[in-house]
């Protein structure tokens, strides 16, 4: 976008005064690196503590008599028998089992959820559950807030030593500390750590304390992307679009056996439909030969010049210290240790299909 169009964080004049280059992203003025890098961010994140703002990603409250059994239409998701405090990680899908987004849903109340979507599809996610929830008692509001995120093995120490007592709160689950706060034990970078969505007055407070931490250190867009392709997460328009199904992407694991075969979420009978034929392809970890990066977009052939796939995301690891990569290849195919070919620039590069995550996860889940 460009002009007044594009949209700016309410902390912007804090990025800039750490020193951050901007760039867009779905719409937004992003910070994608500050000074130290996107390998040293990267790696302290890995070490300490990464202190992201994501601010541009959209938080919904649904709440009412209708609110379970609205998300149980909209996504293959049992939502009224999640604990309170429990998030899932769903989508939105289409009559085709097509991911419109991907989505974290936490039960608040009863009948209050949260949902947190992802940038670029706010607006479309809104106007999706709009027209879903016809029908349903159920209110949807958008919420206002600033959103952070404090990633790493010492980000419960460090939110401690802030003053936000983070130490109970389990992987997966989301609690109100203070009014008009959501805070997850949650992340995109594999490690421990916590998404937390405030009032922008109190965001300035909590930041003012975290960054007189030497553990913390702000980490921009750039090395999110490859701290979340090292741990094999999912970008939605990436990765994951309409166009791709749950069972494709290698994530049926996010649908409970029982919705799998009788729920009557939208887009129930085409994953069924694809379950029982099998998937055509699959997503796949791919670790290029060599140090050169294979960039998303990249035609995957086989050994004898045959289209086998195509790679989704790719950059350099900086944990693992080589470029790794994924994709989706032909479900034939699509077993590690496979051997394929990148056309990079007219040069064909060796791939082999790998297991992810490249990093292991390193979530607190006791």
């Amino acid at each position: 976008m460009a002009g007044d169009e594009t949209k700016h964080l309410p902390l912007e004049d804090l990025h800039l005064a750490a020193g951050a280059k901007f760039g867009a992203f779905a719409g937004w003025s992003m910070p994608l690196t500050y000074p130290a890098g996107v390998m040293k961010e990267h790696l302290h994140t890995r070490d300490h503590v990464g202190l992201f703002d994501i601010s541009h990603m959209k938080l919904f409250e649904i709440s009412g008599p209708g609110a379970a059994a609205l998300l149980a239409r909209a996504c293959p998701l049992d939502a009224a028998a999640l604990e309170l405090s429990q998030s899932r990680y769903t989508f939105f899908l289409n009559e085709a089992a097509g991911i419109l987004d991907d989505l974290i849903v936490t039960r608040l109340g009863d009948q209050r959820y949260v949902l947190v979507a992802n940038a670029g599809n706010a607006a479309a996610d809104e106007a999706h559950l709009r027209a879903v929830a016809k029908g349903f008692d159920t209110e949807i509001k958008p919420l206002d807030r600033v959103f952070l995120a404090i990633q790493g093995p010492d980000a419960e120490a460090a939110l401690s030593s802030a003053g936000v007592d983070a130490a109970t709160l389990q992987f997966m689950h989301g609690i109100e500390p203070r009014q008009d706060w959501f805070m997850s034990r949650s992340g995109y970078t594999g490690e421990d750590g916590f998404e937390i969505g405030l009032p922008e007055k109190d965001a300035r407070a909590l930041l003012g304390s975290l960054l007189e931490d030497e553990r913390v250190a702000w980490v921009g867009l750039a090395a999110r992307d490859s701290l979340r392709l090292e741990a094999g997460l999912c970008l939605h328009g990436q990765d994951l679009t309409a166009e791709t199904d749950p069972a494709s992407a290698g994530l049926t694991w996010a649908i409970s056996k029982d919705l799998r075969t009788s729920g009557t979420f939208i887009g129930a009978e085409a994953l069924r439909a694809i379950l029982a034929r099998g998937a055509d392809e699959k997503r796949v970890g791919l670790k290029p030969e060599g140090r050169q990066p294979v960039r998303a977009g990249t035609a995957l052939t086989d050994a004898d010049g045959k289209p086998a796939g195509r790679v989704t995301s790719g950059g350099f690891g900086p944990s693992v210290g080589h470029p790794v990569a994924m994709g989706y290849a032909a479900a034939p195919l699509a077993k590690p240790g496979t051997q394929l070919f990148a056309d990079v620039r007219g040069s064909k590069i060796p791939v082999v299909i790998v297991s992810l995550p490249f990093t292991p996860h390193h979530y607190r889940k006791g």
